[in-house]
């Protein structure tokens, strides 16, 4: 796979409403300097041209850099013709003696640009950029490096095979000159250019492949690797993606062992979850919910829509944190949960931006990539008609002899999956490439890894890029080493991480290179599920009365419903880019970024159908902090509420602390956090 997921290719949102970009699946873009209406201190017209190696560089326009291109041979072996514009944003060490090296970053996707991500890389890096350069390249046919454009396949909500073999047909004997390996040969030339000797180089996700990719083909300017959320560029059984299902199936798993609520019901999280499988396979039915935005999408409710639920993790918190509830709920006739998750899912894959603007994720290329580099199901030195015959074969074949290999779902089902997400066809179509420039021959397969010190880290619930995948990753490289990260994701070491473990550890053996002291890899605290839900206050347990409480546990059942609304509206915005959206059944909310802290405005929000919340919700950014909910509650039988309720952020067993009043009764109480 170019991406286990690509997010198996990983993939990212857009920017959201409180400045961020969120991924489902390879790369992991953050908090933009423009997203955050920052005003740019650091003006063009103020600084001088930089010459660094043979390149003249010059100030760039909006961020404290230098800007710059290479200009680059199309094809660098020679046979196809033409000429391509790298570009690169270079940013200086700022201690005024020589630096002691070079970091380069580099990003997910494929199709995503590094400098897109600039925001999270300097973030990263903060600590060494006294001492070290900084260098950052959009890899060809992405963002301001030619990014490709395959309008149709861009444009289009969901991939198709023969949309993917049209933008392949549109690019022509082009196709495979966007491969990882030119992309690669590329930031060795401008390595070169500027005179760099040794770079210590840091990817997330599909920039992992690059990574490996790079470090095969140049190992001589690497000092160090760091791998965050790394997949193997082969391996046994490679293009059927098997270390897939079971991460996904143990990331319920984990999760609801971890959790005391789903941990004493009866089976697994996977077991919870079959009777709904069983409802959608003997009646899909057609569905309509609205995504994180509140925007209302009709779909089938079917099988393969449950499957890209499980296996997308986009939104990753909000499916993992609800899917357990969402599933029992299904089973028990509340179908509101669980299709609001498919909705979200279907927005939460979709990696292009609202305009859909290539030179921020470019569909175009990530197809090339992913029809080029990593080995197929099928032979791409055929013909697409006698290659979509060796594909049934091949399918027909694994049906037979491993039938298992995405339960609990079929191969059929598994396929059902989007096209980048399933991986399995998307290049059924796309055109042989030519004898001169063949497919899946990014590296040989008998390759040696460069003796380096190498970092991987792995999240513990990542079904994308899987702790398997990592872990096969690290043994590559002689002086590798694999960090897990406990009750996390994919990509570990940027700012939307569940925790700031991962960057620590990296810089340390950036720095050093020693992994040094890794307790707090295990330290990162469980996930708070969603207990359960409900159609009606009544089905609550009562919030538990503290000292001076005057409240009954009729009314405690409302504090609690006010709280889980509360919680329910906060998950929302992992997903969010509109900054506004809807209850589960009904109300509204709208979101405004001030930052440290985000503002989130409830009118008449249910969680419930009998309980209408409005109010606000304060919730710092960083990881930790306090959260803050001043909320009014309007039950359907005529009572109203006041309450404030204050819970701590990235702590284990968090609690909120609620006081106020429910229908002329004092209430003090305490819940868990929702």
């Amino acid at each position: 796979m170019v991406g286990q997921q690509h997010e198996a290719l990983p993939r990212c949102r857009a920017a959201t409403a409180v400045g961020c970009v969120v991924c489902g699946v390879f790369a992991l873009i953050g908090c933009g300097t423009a997203a955050l209406g920052h005003v740019n201190p650091w003006p063009a017209s103020t600084r001088q041209p930089l010459v660094v190696g043979s390149i003249e560089l010059r100030p760039c326009p909006s961020v404290p850099a230098y800007c710059g291109t290479l200009d680059r041979p199309l094809d660098p072996t020679g046979v196809i013709p033409g000429r391509i514009a790298i570009h690169f944003e270079y940013y200086p060490h700022s201690a005024p003696e020589k630096p002691v090296g070079t970091l380069v970053a580099t990003e997910g996707g494929p199709g995503y640009p590094a400098t897109e991500s600039r925001d999270d890389y300097l973030d990263l890096f903060k600590p060494l950029r006294r001492r070290h350069d900084f260098l950052l390249m959009d890899n060809r046919g992405t963002g301001q490096s030619e990014a490709v454009n395959c309008h149709d396949l861009q444009t289009a909500e969901k991939w198709t095979v023969e949309l993917t073999a049209a933008c392949g047909n549109s690019l022509g004997n082009r196709a495979p000159l966007y491969s990882t390996a030119y992309a690669a040969d590329d930031l060795a030339a401008l390595l070169e250019a500027l005179d760099i000797r040794r770079i210590d180089l840091y990817g997330d996700s599909y920039g992992t492949y690059f990574e490996q990719v790079f470090a095969v083909r140049h190992p001589n300017f690497l000092r160090s690797i760091v791998l965050d959320g790394a997949y193997p560029l082969n391996g046994t059984d490679y293009p059927w993606y098997p270390s897939y299902a079971p991460a996904m199936r143990d990331k319920f798993n984990i999760a609801c062992r971890r959790f005391e609520p789903c941990a004493r019901l009866p089976g697994s999280s996977i077991d919870h979850m079959l009777p709904v499988l069983q409802q959608l396979r003997l009646r899909p039915l057609p569905a309509r919910a609205a995504d994180s935005d509140g925007k209302q999408r009709t779909f089938t409710a079917d099988a393969s829509q449950l499957a890209i639920v499980m296996y997308g993790s986009a939104p990753a918190m909000a499916t993992a944190r609800e899917f357990d509830a969402a599933a029992r709920a299904f089973s028990d006739g509340d179908r509101a949960p669980l299709l609001r998750l498919m909705a979200e899912t279907a927005s939460g894959v979709d990696s292009r931006d609202p305009t859909a603007d290539a030179s921020k994720w470019s569909a175009g290329l990530a197809a090339a990539v992913m029809c080029q580099d990593p080995p197929q199901i099928f032979d791409m030195r055929l013909s697409p008609n006698l290659r979509e015959a060796d594909r049934d074969r091949a399918v027909a074949q694994r049906k037979l002899m491993h039938p298992d290999s995405y339960a609990p779902f079929t191969i059929d089902e598994y396929r059902g999956m989007p096209l980048d997400y399933s991986f399995l066809d998307q290049c059924a179509q796309w055109p042989v490439a030519p004898s001169s420039h063949p497919a899946s021959h990014v590296v040989a397969e008998d390759t040696r890894y460069p003796d380096i010190p190498a970092l991987v880290i792995s999240g513990e619930l990542d079904n994308i890029t899987t702790v398997a995948d990592g872990a096969a990753v690290a043994a590559a490289f002689r002086r590798g080493t694999q960090i897990r990260i406990a009750n996390s994701f994919h990509v570990n070491a940027l700012p939307r991480a569940r925790s700031g473990c991962g960057a620590e550890i990296v810089r340390r053996f950036i720095d050093t290179l020693e992994v040094g002291d890794t307790h707090c890899a295990a330290g990162v605290p469980p996930l708070r599920l969603v207990p359960r839900f409900a159609l009606h206050a009544s089905q609550l347990d009562p919030a538990t009365a503290a000292a001076g409480n005057g409240a009954d546990a009729a009314q405690l059942r409302w504090i609690n419903a006010a709280v889980m609304t509360a919680g329910d509206v906060l998950t929302r915005l992992g997903g969010n880019s509109s900054g506004q959206g809807v209850g589960l059944r009904g109300g509204t909310f709208r979101i405004v970024n001030d930052a440290p802290i985000t503002h989130v405005t409830l009118t008449q929000v249910r969680w419930t159908e009998d309980l209408a919340v409005s109010g606000s919700i304060t919730k710092p950014l960083a990881r930790t902090g306090t959260v803050h909910a001043s909320l009014q509650l309007a039950t359907a039988d005529g009572q109203t509420g006041e309450i404030i309720a204050e819970w701590p952020e990235g702590i284990a067993d968090s609690r909120a602390v609620i006081s106020g009043n429910m229908a002329g009764a004092t209430v003090r109480a305490r819940t868990p956090a929702p």
